[in-house]
């Protein structure tokens, strides 16, 4: 009897593949380390089993059978050490891809990300086929998520069938890690007191599952597919969140040099930072994509994305109602003035200039 293997299925993306291939009708495995929250895949029909992706000989048992392999695990902190990112999306994608291969697997599915691609140059959009910008190089999670990649198109010259997708940045509904959506739940606390000048891509967990699936069914092996949505400013994105939540936006758009020395200052003091400059530095790209490939190879649509917003916030507030701000709150004067402060100094330099 074939099997599919899912990595990752207790975060939020990989929860969404591996209920949409239980709807395929797959015969289900899905990998889970210890004290992994369960939640999400509750209610799948599958067998579960303990894996580290790092522990070779776990990796083997669990690929007993198998012949289709979604590699959807993978650490997407900006904050965890360069060693741990690594570890997980470097060392855990090689030791797959070697095994899947020993195991003669017949498709692997890697989830790879839009950081392996990199930002589009400033005020444009950029596609899969972009030389990697050396602006984006020396950020922890954008190195390790681009040599996993890496790592699983050596695989595919070796002769493993892979095929690579690349999400944007996802929201969406079940995010119980707290991992991408992190920034809505920020927003609905008011935790953003300020921005930098930047622009992200944003797109439906549910219309990336679907993309996994078709790149399964229809992707070329050794392609890597941008499965991406809707271009945001992170003005446009907080405006339409505060549209959306009735909350106001962040008062403060700090210039990226400012910004960096904030975040320099703040690592400077004990406890946990309220900014990182890692943070600071994807924030500061242009985080902007094209899916024209996927969209033509996959047959791959997106949804709409004001959906993809609403969906992401109703989410929160049903499970954090008594934790987040109510519609109408308004940030504090002292930063409502501070931002205007801002302004009014960045027009007087606009002029000059």
């Amino acid at each position: 009897m074939s099997v599919t293997l899912v990595t990752g299925s207790t975060g939020l993306v990989g929860s969404y593949v591996a209920r949409l291939l239980a709807e395929r009708g797959d015969t289900l495995r899905l990998t889970v380390r210890e004290g992994s929250p369960l939640g999400g895949i509750a209610d799948i029909e599958a067998e579960r089993v303990r894996c580290d992706l790092r522990d070779r000989r776990a990796v083997r048992r669990a690929l007993r059978d198998v012949d289709r392999v979604f590699h959807v695990a993978g650490k997407t902190s900006l904050r965890a050490p360069r060693e741990a990112l690594f570890s997980a999306n470097v060392d855990a994608t090689r030791i797959l891809m070697e095994e899947a291969q020993r195991a003669g697997v017949e498709r692997v599915v890697h989830t790879s990300s839009m950081a392996a691609v990199g930002p589009a140059p400033w005020g444009g959009t950029t596609d899969e086929r972009q030389p990697f910008p050396v602006e984006a190089q020396g950020i922890n999670y954008v190195d390790s998520k681009r040599e996993g990649e890496a790592e699983a198109l050596r695989a595919a010259a070796r002769g493993l069938p892979v095929v690579i997708v690349c999400p944007a940045h996802v929201f969406g509904r079940g995010d119980v890690r707290r991992s991408s959506t992190e920034l809505v739940r920020r927003y609905l606390r008011r935790e953003i007191p300020a921005y930098v000048d930047g622009a992200l891509n944003i797109v439906d967990v549910e219309d990336v599952a679907r993309g996994h699936l078709l790149a399964d069914e229809h992707g070329g092996i050794g392609e890597r597919y941008l499965l991406g949505n809707r271009n945001f400013t992170l003005d446009r994105l907080f405006a339409d969140l505060g549209r959306i939540t009735g909350i106001e936006p962040p008062a403060i758009r700090l210039p990226r040099a400012a910004a960096l020395q904030v975040a320099m200052a703040m690592e400077a003091l004990p406890g946990r930072p309220a900014v990182t400059t890692q943070e600071v530095r994807v924030a500061a790209l242009w985080w902007a994509f094209r899916s024209t490939k996927a969209k033509r190879e996959l047959g791959w649509t997106p949804s709409h994305h004001e959906d993809t917003l609403e969906a992401t916030v109703d989410w929160y507030r049903e499970r954090e109602a008594r934790v987040l701000s109510p519609a109408g709150t308004r940030q504090p004067i002292m930063l409502r003035a501070a931002g205007f402060g801002v302004r009014r100094v960045g027009g007087v330099l606009g002029k000059l200039t």
